[in-house]
């Protein structure tokens, strides 16, 4: 995936961006994605589960009290949510590595938080809420 910048201007917008992105992830893409609560993750994660044929949008929700949601049988979609998580030793025991393994996308909301546990191939997309109630998604990483 090459370095790209999105604005998006509602939720349908910032889904359509993901579907967008999902066509450019290689199998087995590791996809951190960054930003402050509320900050349109979850919607994100949304389109990029949809592109890739996993599920339908309103079949994602955010893992944050069951940390891991799987979508699709080929390609599969980890959904990783590590806000609730205190540290790395704890956040592996989730079982990332059996995760990080395959050639299934894995997709990990609040993945800044502990960079060790990433491989260096990553790809980072970052998320911010504009004064006007934009979005702005900055994607990097995964060969770029």
């Amino acid at each position: 995936m090459s370095a790209r910048v999105f604005r998006t201007r509602s939720e349908e917008e910032t889904i359509a961006a993901g579907e967008q992105m999902a066509r450019a992830l290689p199998p087995g893409a590791v996809v951190l994605l960054i930003g402050e609560l509320g900050a349109g993750k979850t919607t994100l994660a949304k389109g990029i589960v949809k592109g890739l044929g996993a599920a339908d949008p309103d079949e994602v929700s955010s893992p944050t009290f069951t940390l891991v949601h799987e979508y699709g049988a080929g390609p599969k979609v980890y959904h990783v949510d590590l806000y609730r998580i205190e540290d790395a030793r704890e956040a592996e025991a989730l079982g990332l590595d059996e995760l990080l393994s395959g050639r299934a996308i894995v997709l990990v909301e609040w993945g800044d938080r502990f960079p060790q546990l990433w491989p260096p191939e990553r790809i980072e997309i970052r998320l911010r809420e504009l004064e006007d109630g934009s979005r702005e998604i900055s994607c990097r990483g995964g060969g770029t």
